[in-house]
C-alpha cells in the first residue's frame, strides 16, 4: 500500500470535517477549542481508514468518498469518545 502526499493531505481535509462532525455528535466538557478538534478529527481519519483498511477491505485512495467520511466520523467519535472517558478519570 503506498500512501502518497496527497493521501495525507486527503486525510487532514476529511479529518476536519469528520471532527467537526463527531464534536456536533458528541459535544460534552471535552474541553480544548477549535485546534483539538482539528487534531481529534485527523486522528479519526486515520483510526477510521486503518480500521476500514483492516476490516471493510476500504482503499485509502476512497478517503474523498461517503465511506470514507463515514469511517473518518467513527473513527474521530471513538477517540472523542475515549479523551472524554480519560478526562473523567484525571478529574
Amino acid at each position: 500500500m503506498l500512501v502518497t502526499m496527497g493521501t495525507i493531505i486527503a486525510y487532514i481535509v476529511i479529518g476536519l470535517i469528520g471532527g467537526a462532525i463527531a464534536k456536533a455528535i458528541l459535544p460534552g466538557k471535552q474541553g480544548g477549542g477549535i485546534l483539538k478538534t482539528m487534531l481529534l478529527g485527523i486522528g479519526g481519519a486515520l483510526l477510521g481508514g486503518f480500521l476500514g483498511g483492516l476490516l471493510l477491505n476500504v482503499s485509502y485512495s476512497n478517503i474523498f468518498s461517503l465511506r470514507g467520511l463515514i469511517f473518518s466520523v467513527l473513527g474521530a467519535l471513538l477517540i472523542l469518545f475515549l479523551y472524554g472517558l480519560f478526562e473523567k478519570r484525571r478529574a
